[in-house]
């Protein structure tokens, strides 16, 4: 249970902090690009790969303040980041097959998912 309050408090905050941004970029910047969700996406790729290479690094990093600030902040954030950090691992490993079948069957299904629910629930 303690674990699941630090990931809740993480996302709490990573909410706030992308909705916070995505407002002041759509109010400083008028393009019909989702320039926010591109942003506030690209921002939380390279916040959670510094995650991960802090933790690698520094044996303070530890499980509570991983599941504050990647699994909880950086998920709360954009799970984009999760995404390209599992793109990133699979590259890393060397499983091109995988990389680019995950990647692909992500855009694609999840796009037509989308499409999907709204079809099915608009009036």
């Amino acid at each position: 249970m303690k674990e699941a309050l630090i990931v809740g408090a993480g996302g709490f905050a990573g909410s706030i902090a992308r909705y916070l941004l995505q407002n002041a970029i759509v109010s400083r910047f008028v393009t019909v690009f989702p320039l926010g969700t591109f942003v506030i996406n690209l921002a939380g790729s390279l916040l959670i790969g510094l995650l991960f290479g802090l933790a690698e690094r520094y044996a303070g990093f530890t499980q509570p303040w991983r599941l504050l600030l990647a699994v909880g902040f950086c998920g709360g954030f954009t799970t984009f980041s999760t995404f390209a950090f599992d793109n990133l691992q699979l590259l890393r490993d060397g499983n091109f097959m995988q990389l680019f079948a995950y990647a692909l069957l992500s855009l694609v299904v999840g796009v037509v998912l989308a499409a999907l629910g709204y079809f099915v629930a608009r009036p």
